[in-house]
C-alpha cells in the first residue's frame, strides 16, 4: 500500500514577531482641547470645536464636549489642531543629523539586491533629529535604508518618543516596509562594481531577484523547505502582501515600469517616492491606488529630476482617489513638513488649483499613514484612533506656524512653553542647566 503524501505546510509568515515592538505608550490623564479650528485628516473642518484624548485615543471630536474628571483642559481658541504629522520617508537614525562618518549606517553598498538588511539594525535612538521632528509635530515616521541599491532593505515605522532601543520606538502592529529603487543611483554606484550599468540592467536586476525570491516561495511552503535565506525572506514577504512596498523612482517613464514590474510579480506599490514625473502619471497613479510621496518642490539637482514643476503634488492630489504625500528625505525638511505643504497649496493656487486647508492636511496625515499600511490606527481624528494629535498657535500652512503641544497616544511629548517638556539630547552644544545637560 502506498505511503499518503504528507500534506504540505502553510506558507510560512515572512515578517513574524522578531524584533518586535516593546512600546508602550505613557499614562496619561485625560485632556480636552476647547474652541479650535480642527482639521480632523479625511477631508473635514470643524470650527470652534473640541478634541477630547482618553485612555490614549480619540475619544471624540466635536462641539460642546463634556471633560470627564480629572481631565486637563487646554484652551484652543485662536489655534488649530491636526493630527500628529506622519513622514514616510525619514533617515533618521540610519544618517543622524548632525551626523558623522561613523553613524553613517544607511545604504549597505556591497550589492544591488540587500534586501537581508533591516534599518531598525541601524537606528540610533538617540539621534538628536528626532526631538527636531517633534517639535515640528511629526508624531510617527518611517526609517527607510538609502537608495543606492535596487533593493535597499526593510525600512521600519516609529513612534516618535524617546527610546533607549528602537524596539521601543516601533509602532505596534506596523507592517515592514521595502525600500526599491531605480534610475540613476544604482548605475551610478554599481556601473563600475559589476553592474547594473544602464537602467535595463535595472529592471533586469529587480526581474531576477524576483523571479528567485518566488521560486524560494514555492520551496518554503512546500514539504522540503531548505535552507531560510533573509534576502529572498523579504521579497517573498512583498509579493505576499505583508510587506508595504516604497520605490524610489524620479521619471514617468520608469515609474510606469515599475507599475508593470508590480503585475508581473503580483505586490502592490504602497507608494513611489520623490516622483518628480508622477504629475505625468496622476490619474494611473490614482487609478491603480498608488500614492505619491513628493517634495514640494526640489528638481533640477539631476538629469532624473530636471522636469519636475511645483504644482506636482496638487496634480497628483487632484484625480479622484488620488494620493499625494509630502515627505521629507531630509533632517531639516522634517522639522517643517507642514510648511512643505504649504508651498505646494500656493503653486497650485498660482495654477488655478485651490486647495482648501482640510484637504492639504491629508497629504500629512491620512495618506502617509495608508502608505505605511497604519490608517486604522492613525492619521485622522476619529474616535477610537491613537491620541497623536499636534496644537498649532494658527494656520499650520502658514509660515508663522508653530507647534504650541504635541500628544502622542494622549501623552503630552512636546510643549513648546515648558521646558521641562522638551526632550535634551547628550549629543547638542549650547544646552543649560534647566534644560537637563550640561553647562
Amino acid at each position: 500500500m502506498a505511503r499518503k503524501k504528507p500534506a504540505s505546510p502553510e506558507p510560512p509568515p515572512w515578517t513574524g514577531e522578531v524584533y518586535s515592538s516593546t512600546y508602550r505608550p505613557v499614562a496619561s490623564a485625560p485632556v480636552l482641547i476647547t474652541g479650535a479650528t480642527v482639521l480632523v485628516g479625511n477631508g473635514e473642518r470643524l470650527d470652534g470645536a473640541d478634541v477630547l484624548l482618553q485612555d490614549g485615543r480619540i475619544a471624540a471630536v466635536g462641539v460642546g464636549l463634556t471633560a470627564p474628571a480629572g481631565a486637563l483642559r487646554v484652551d484652543g481658541s485662536g489655534k488649530w489642531v491636526t493630527p500628529g504629522i506622519i513622514d514616510n520617508h525619514s533617515h533618521l537614525g540610519v544618517y543622524p543629523s548632525p551626523g558623522t562618518q561613523s553613524h553613517a549606517d544607511g545604504n549597505e553598498m556591497v550589492a544591488p539586491v540587500t534586501s537581508q538588511v533591516w534599518a531598525e539594525h541601524s537606528a540610533w535612538p538617540q539621534d538628536p533629529g528626532f526631538a527636531a521632528a517633534l517639535a515640528g509635530g511629526v508624531t510617527t515616521l518611517q526609517l527607510l535604508p538609502g537608495s543606492a541599491n535596487l533593493v535597499g532593505g526593510r525600512g521600519v515605522t516609529l513612534k516618535n518618543v524617546p527610546s533607549v532601543d528602537v524596539q521601543g520606538m516601533k509602532f505596534p502592529g506596523a507592517p515592514y516596509g521595502l525600500k526599491m529603487a531605480c534610475g540613476e543611483n544604482p548605475k551610478r554606484v554599481y556601473g563600475q562594481k559589476g553592474g547594473p550599468m544602464t537602467r535595463m540592467g535595472n529592471v533586469a536586476g529587480l526581474r531576477t531577484a524576483f523571479i528567485e525570491a518566488r521560486e524560494y516561495a514555492r520551496r518554503r511552503a512546500g514539504s522540503e523547505p531548505g535552507k531560510r535565506d533573509l534576502k529572498l525572506d523579504t521579497l517573498a514577504a512583498a509579493m505576499a502582501g505583508e510587506i508595504q512596498v516604497h520605490i524610489h523612482c524620479y521619471r514617468a517613464d520608469e515609474i510606469a515600469v515599475m507599475l508593470d514590474l508590480a503585475r508581473e510579480f503580483g505586490f502592490t506599490i504602497a507608494s513611489i517616492h520623490h516622483g518628480v514625473e508622477a504629475y505625468k502619471l496622476a490619474d494611473r497613479l490614482a487609478g491603480e491606488g498608488v500614492c505619491a510621496s513628493l517634495w514640494a518642490d526640489w528638481w533640477g539637482f539631476k538629469m532624473e529630476a530636471f522636469d519636475g514643476i511645483q504644482e506636482n503634488l496638487v496634480m497628483v492630489d487632484r484625480p479622484t482617489n488620488g494620493c499625494a504625500i509630502v515627505h521629507s528625505d531630509s533632517p531639516e525638511g522634517i522639522q517643517r513638513l507642514n510648511q512643505e505643504a504649504a508651498k505646494a497649496m500656493a503653486a497650485g493656487r498660482r495654477a488655478g488649483i485651490e486647495v482648501a486647508p482640510e484637504r492639504a492636511i491629508r497629504w500629512l496625515t491620512q495618506n502617509p499613514a495608508r502608505s505605511l499600511g497604519v490608517l486604522e490606527q492613525t492619521g485622522t481624528l476619529e474616535a477610537g484612533k491613537m491620541g497623536d494629535v499636534v496644537l498649532w498657535n494658527g494656520n499650520p500652512f502658514s509660515s508663522y506656524a508653530l507647534a504650541d503641544k504635541v500628544w502622542i497616544d494622549g501623552a503630552l511629548m512636546y510643549d513648546r512653553q515648558d521646558r521641562s517638556r522638551q526632550p535634551v539630547s547628550d549629543f547638542l552644544l549650547g544646552q543649560s542647566d534647566s534644560q537637563g545637560g550640561t553647562p
